[in-house]
């Protein structure tokens, strides 16, 4: 079979083969710890459950409209009024199939062949896929340790060129977990303010795992509001990952209703089960956000905490989202069972294979000193692969 040049072109999510390759291992008998997938390990809240069971009661089993059902739409709408004091109306919402799809949308609306996107480096695996299937053009900046791996608006002016049609910008960021203040975003809607042309997608999925302060997003700053895309939805904040709901929200109606075109093309709508579950999300008790929030955080103290006694590793505490990013490279050079350890691909092998934990590489993110370690998991677990690692890098 001859498979399109448009599919050859993109590379397999690195993040999600790590995890299949430890579901291989525990199929096969190995006791695998996986750290690897961006999922809470949490269920998802009773009344959340209770709504998806309800609707089925009720029939929610037809097509919905394009954009999402009403109802829905407008919780999102209140939920941005209240939270983030951001006015959208429900006609500048659109619900898809989870976060990545509302972003896919945006980028095939926006990027036309050869436009340029500015993507600050480390950043997640399928934006740059994305641009790819769009036929864009790939700017990587990278960001720095030192200044917590955020990018800074002297940096971005510097990267911007005539063909720059979009900024990527995810806070709180996966996988490095840094998180933009306000400042930090002013400072860059300063530099945009002066590029009417140029776009912005914001991705704010782990809005609600910020350890720091209070969420900020780019889409406050009047001057360029219009050209921003805020994305988000329920996998992380609530544990329904397996719903499939996200949203885009952007006053540019002309951006929605080429979303709408493109959505209602090749899905319809978004389960509709689901989107009544991610209403009762959004309209019930906000505790279970909270809670988990918590919990994340006492598993990264614990991480941070083990982490700091593996000699050769050094990792900034992450502000928000649950991954740690740290930094292996003093390892790299070194040999086992004959084979060097050249990059952040052969460490995680090495973990893999020797001491039987995942982790995804750093290169995957556009960084290959460090790897990405998801703490999504139990402390029991924490505690047995962060032992399991230093053991093999002793």
């Amino acid at each position: 079979m001859a498979i399109s040049n448009r599919i050859k072109s993109l590379s397999e999510s690195q993040s999600l083969a790590m995890a299949q390759r430890c579901a291989q291992l525990r199929a096969e008998g190995v006791d695998v710890i996986g750290l690897t997938l961006g999922e809470p390990d949490f269920n998802t809240p009773d009344h959340i459950k209770e709504a998806a069971v309800q609707a089925v009661v009720n029939n929610y089993s037809h097509y919905a409209p394009v954009p999402g059902i009403p109802s829905l739409r407008e919780a999102v709408s209140r939920k941005l009024l209240m939270e983030n004091h951001l006015s959208y109306t429900p006609d500048e919402i659109i619900i898809s199939v989870g976060a990545k799809q509302a972003i896919c949308n945006a980028v095939l609306s926006l990027v036309n062949p050869g436009d340029e996107v500015i993507l600050p480096t480390p950043c997640w695996v399928s934006y740059s896929e994305m641009v790819r299937l769009a036929e864009g053009v790939n700017v990587f900046v990278p960001t720095s340790a030192a200044n917590a791996y955020k990018l800074t608006a002297e940096q971005l002016r510097a990267a911007i060129t005539h063909k720059t049609r979009l900024l990527f910008l995810c806070s709180p960021n996966n996988p490095t977990g840094c998180v933009y203040s306000e400042s930090d975003l002013q400072a860059l809607a300063e530099v945009l303010a002066d590029y009417p042309d140029i776009y912005i997608i914001s991705d704010e999925i782990y809005e609600h795992l910020n350890y720091v302060g209070k969420h900020a997003s780019l889409a406050s700053f009047k001057r360029i509001a219009g050209r921003v895309v805020v994305i988000n939805g329920v996998s992380k904040s609530y544990a329904m990952t397996g719903y499939r709901i996200g949203w885009l929200a952007c006053h540019d109606k002309a951006l929605v209703a080429a979303c709408k075109k493109l959505q209602g093309q090749y899905l319809t709508s978004a389960c509709t089960v689901a989107q009544k579950a991610a209403e009762a999300a959004y309209t019930g008790s906000q505790q279970c956000v909270e809670d988990m929030r918590q919990k994340f955080c006492r598993r990264r103290d614990l991480i941070m905490e083990l982490l700091s006694h593996i000699p050769g590793v050094s990792c900034d505490c992450p502000a928000g989202a649950f991954y740690v990013f740290p930094d292996v490279s003093s390892y790299y050079g070194k040999t086992y069972a004959g084979k060097v350890i050249n990059g952040s691909d052969d460490m995680v092998d090495y973990l893999l294979n020797e001491a039987h934990v995942a982790c995804v590489s750093g290169s995957a993110f556009g960084e290959d000193r460090c790897m990405r370690l998801s703490y999504a998991t139990s402390e029991d677990n924490i505690r047995i692969a962060l032992a399991r690692i230093k053991e093999a890098l002793s």
